[in-house]
């Protein structure tokens, strides 16, 4: 039998926990609203005409709105790739950068400024030298999806979300500041900008770029090029 509350879930288009999490909603609760979002894509204006009891925003590539988070009777939640002490865009990031021992996710209730509101469940791990952006990130994913069972699961039985008593730590990192962290300049030496270069790389990806001048070089052209060594 399935539950009746009305739900909206966001995930995050063409992400396979997404659509596991989405998958688990439509075995249980009756015809839930899954949309995907992209980050490239504006949120969609027609959202906000919709009115039930959840809203859940699961990787969500949009700042949901106000209006929409008012709409939801029962409550508006998140699912954070950060524990408390890593708010914002960009926290795996800043935690590899701060060669953090620990990291985690944290499921919490919606504001309209991101990453503030109470939080239902934090859930941790180690981080390991050998762990990088790309490795962190990916074990977020699956400690959030696992989270999302645990705590989707407990509103089934309970009719209520779990409250942690842990608490946000620090405000919510900024574009600016990690806009900041993938910025390097020769003078900053060849440990600074390592340091650096981890935690703006994903994968083969590399955001840092070598500020000479007035110019932005990407790394890999600085190092060639002898700018850095």
């Amino acid at each position: 039998m399935k539950d009746n509350l009305k739900i909206l879930f966001i995930g995050k288009a063409g992400d396979p926990y997404s659509i596991a999490a989405a998958s688990f909603l439509e075995e249980r609760f009756t015809a839930p609203k899954i949309i995907y979002s992209n980050r490239s894509d504006r949120f969609p204006e027609e959202l906000l005409n919709w009115k039930g009891d959840l809203v859940i925003s699961y990787l969500a590539q949009w700042v949901i709105p106000q209006a929409l988070l008012d709409n939801a009777a029962m409550a508006a939640i998140n699912f954070h790739p950060g524990p408390p002490s890593y708010p914002g865009i960009g926290c795996t990031n800043f935690a590899i950068y701060n060669d953090e021992k620990e990291y985690g996710i944290t499921c919490h209730h919606m504001l309209a400024k991101v990453d503030t509101g109470e939080i239902i469940e934090v859930r941790r791990f180690p981080i390991h030298p050998i762990d990088t952006v790309y490795s962190v990130t990916q074990r977020c994913y699956i400690e959030i999806l696992y989270g999302f069972y645990s705590i989707m699961t407990r509103l089934l039985q309970e009719k209520k979300f779990p409250l942690s008593t842990e608490k946000w730590t620090r405000k919510p990192y900024t574009r600016k500041e990690l806009n900041e962290l993938c910025l390097a300049m020769p003078e900053m030496g060849s440990e600074e900008i390592q340091k650096r270069l981890k935690a703006t790389t994903f994968g083969d990806k590399i955001w840092l770029q070598v500020k000479v001048g007035n110019e932005l070089v990407p790394y890999d052209k600085a190092l060639e090029n002898g700018i850095i060594q």
